[in-house]
Order: structure tokens, then sequence, then C-alpha cells
């Protein structure tokens, strides 16, 4: 139990210190679906100003290589 507290409040704690800003590989996305669902609407969201982020970069490569692992022959 004391592991699990510790564990929450470390989490919040890391999103009220620029937590947001921290650059994603290509890999972390593919394994984080809800994370790449939430940097992929913000990149759509927001085109001008984020497009040529690295997160945005790496969220449309993600998103891609899953793409191309659900097609046939891919």
């Amino acid at each position: 139990m004391k592991h699990l507290l510790l564990g929450i409040v470390t989490l919040t704690l890391s999103g009220c210190f620029g937590q947001g800003d921290k650059i994603h590989t290509v890999d972390e996305l593919m394994a984080d679906q809800a994370l790449l669902a939430k940097i992929t609407s913000e990149c759509r969201n927001n085109p001008g100003a984020l497009r040529q982020t690295p997160n945005c970069q790496n969220a449309e490569a993600a998103h891609w290589k899953l793409w191309l692992r659900t097609t046939p022959g891919g």
C-alpha cells in the first residue's frame, strides 16, 4: 500500500514539473496507445505550432508503424 501511494504521488508531481515537455521515442509511443492518442490529438488540433515538434513527428512515425503492422502483408 505504501508503494502504491508513493507511485501515485510521484506520477502526480511529475505532471506538475514540465513532464509534458519530455520527448517520447517512437517505441515509447507505440507501447503506450493512450499517450500516442493524446499527442496525436494535440498535434492535429494545432498543426501550425506543433507539426515540426519532435513529439508530433515521433507520434506520426509511431502511428504509421502501428498501421503497417495491422495491414495485410505489413
